[in-house]
């Protein structure tokens, strides 16, 4: 039954598709599609307007239309098929290389350890696969007790000493808030925090709106785990430099 009341309405040319405003919003309304924020169904929205204090471009707005009813038993089967969609499998059915979990010598750094650093840099530090948030399991074991490194996945490319001066001693996760569904990290990371034992998390982000959604993601699992982790964040801009650490 439609009824003429008030409901979130997005103006999708200046959304950035940050996602702050789907981590913002409680009833799981909002999801980043083809990187633009959207309702995904209007009886999933109450209208009381909780997520428009988190969109840094002000796309966010109450408006009163006719459309159907907010309806909360919606809402719960709704975050019900979320919280069933994870955790994420050690390995999918096929078997793809891509998710199979993987731990590597560290040998190679010390054989390194003398090298001039413009040589030591060229080697490969990662310690582990897979690196992909959505596809590293909660359980995986290299993340017990781990110095942990969240980084957009633009930042790799951006930052020519990526290995030498983040990765080496860190277990790293990658992904972008952007394009990926930020719900489904919230609740990765609340899993991981709730049962590795994370130490600390340095969080890498670039300098563009849509990256900023990446620390409120940890904020928020962390808040949902019940726990607090120390949180270092650095900036980078697309030239590769560092420009703000918080």
């Amino acid at each position: 039954m439609k009824v003429k009341r008030k409901i979130i309405d997005i103006n999708e040319e200046l959304c950035d598709g940050c996602g702050q405003c789907a981590i913002a919003c409680a009833e799981g309304a909002i999801k980043i599609i083809e990187g633009k924020a959207k309702v995904i169904s209007d009886n999933l929205c109450d209208g009381l307007g909780a997520c428009i204090g988190d969109c840094p471009q002000g796309a966010l707005k109450i408006v009163e239309r006719e459309t159907e009813e907010f309806d909360e038993d919606a809402v719960e089967k709704h975050l019900e098929q979320q919280k069933k969609a994870e955790p994420i499998p050690d390995t999918l059915a096929c078997g793809c290389p891509s998710t199979q979990i993987q731990e590597f010598s560290t040998e190679s750094m010390c054989r390194s350890a003398n090298k001039p650093v413009l040589l030591a840099s060229e080697e490969s530090v990662l310690s582990h696969w897979p690196v992909q948030i959505r596809l590293v399991p909660p359980g995986a074991p290299f993340l017990k007790g781990a110095d942990l490194l969240v980084a957009a996945d633009c930042v790799p490319v951006a930052y020519p000493a990526f290995h030498r001066d983040f990765l080496k001693g860190k277990k790293v996760m990658i992904g972008c808030p952007k394009f990926d569904d930020t719900e489904s990290y919230v609740e990765k990371f609340a899993e991981i925090f709730k049962v590795a034992g994370i130490k600390s998390i340095t969080c890498l982000i670039m300098e563009v709106p849509c990256c900023s959604g990446l620390p409120e993601i940890l904020n928020k699992a962390m808040e949902k785990a019940g726990i607090n982790v120390p949180v270092e964040k650095k900036v980078i801009n697309n030239r590769g430099k560092i420009i703000l650490t918080v």
